[in-house]
C-alpha cells in the first residue's frame, strides 16, 4: 500500500456515476470539474476480461491529464466467479487497486464456514493481483461481510495477504457521530473514500446536504497512512450537469 509523509488525497470520480456516458464524456467532464482521478467500473466502461478497451481506456485517462484510481469491480470472493478475467483489466487499465467485494451474505447472518469461505477467496486473488503489483480493496457495504468496521477488520485479519486494504462510506441510515466512529475503527486499513450525500436511506442529495459529516471525515482520512483518493459517487438525479457543482465541494473540503 503507498505511504506518505504528507497529507494527499486526490478528488476523483466513479465512472458509475456516469454509467449513461462514453468514456470520453466521463474523461471530458471530470477534467473539466477539476478531478484528478478515475475509478473505472467494471460493469459498463471496462468489462472484465476485455483488455483491449481497458489498456485504451488507461491510455485515455493519462492523456486526459488524469489518473486511474482503481478497478471499479463487481468480484464478490464467490467460487463461481473467476477473478482472472478483472485481473487482466485491471492490469491493462493501469489500475493500483481493484475494488472487490466481501461475499454476498451480511455478516450477520454469516456463518464461520461461510467468512472462511470468503477470507479463502480474497487472499487467493490478492496473491494473484500481487504478482501485478496491485492491492485488492473491499467495498464497505452492506449485505456483505464488510458491512461494519469491526466484521471488515476480522476478516481482513484472516486475509495472509498484505495487499488488501479497504475502502469507507458513511452507511446509509447512520448519522454523522457513528459513521466517524466506525471510520476511525477502519483508519489503518482505508485506502479510499467513496464520497456521497444519501439522507435519510437513498435519497440523493447535493454534496453539501451532509456537510457536518464530510468536513469532519475528509481532513480526518487525510492523517490516515494510505489514502489515495475521495471519489464522488453518484449524482443527484443522475445528472451529469451536477458534476461541476459537486466536485468543487469536494476540492473544497479536500483543500
Amino acid at each position: 500500500m503507498r505511504t506518505r509523509s504528507t497529507p494527499s488525497v486526490r478528488p476523483g470520480l466513479c465512472s458509475v456515476s456516469l454509467r449513461e456516458s462514453s468514456v470520453d464524456e466521463v474523461l471530458s467532464l471530470a477534467a473539466s470539474a477539476g478531478l484528478e482521478s478515475i475509478e473505472w467500473g467494471g460493469d459498463v466502461h471496462v468489462p472484465p476480461g476485455d483488455t483491449d478497451t481497458a489498456k485504451s481506456v488507461g491510455e485515455r485517462t493519462r492523456a486526459a491529464g488524469l489518473d486511474v484510481a482503481s478497478l471499479g469491480s463487481y468480484y464478490r470472493c464467490d467460487l463461481a466467479e473467476d477473478f482472472s478475467p478483472v485481473l487482466s483489466s485491471a492490469a491493462a487499465l493501469g489500475a493500483p487497486r481493484i475494488r472487490v467485494w466481501a461475499g454476498e451474505i451480511s455478516s450477520a447472518d454469516a456463518t464461520p464456514i461461510d467468512r472462511e469461505e470468503i477470507a479463502t477467496r480474497l487472499d487467493s486473488a490478492a496473491s494473484h493481483a500481487s504478482e501485478y503489483g496491485i492491492e485488492l480493496a473491499l467495498e464497505f457495504h452492506n449485505g456483505t461481510l464488510a458491512d461494519t468496521a469491526e466484521s471488515t477488520l476480522a476478516l481482513l485479519s484472516d486475509v495472509a495477504s498484505t495487499n488488501v486494504s479497504c475502502y469507507w462510506q458513511p452507511p446509509v441510515d447512520m448519522n454523522d457521530d457513528a459513521a466517524l466512529a466506525e471510520l476511525s475503527q477502519l483508519a489503518a486499513r482505508v485506502s479510499t473514500v467513496h464520497v456521497f450525500s444519501w439522507w435519510p436511506q437513498h435519497e440523493r442529495l447535493p454534496l453539501s446536504s451532509r456537510s457536518e459529516l464530510w468536513t469532519r471525515a475528509l481532513p480526518f482520512t487525510a492523517t490516515f497512512p494510505s489514502v489515495t483518493d475521495a471519489l464522488l459517487e453518484f449524482l443527484p438525479d443522475d445528472d451529469p450537469a451536477l458534476l461541476n457543482r459537486e466536485a468543487a465541494t469536494l476540492r473544497a473540503w479536500l483543500s
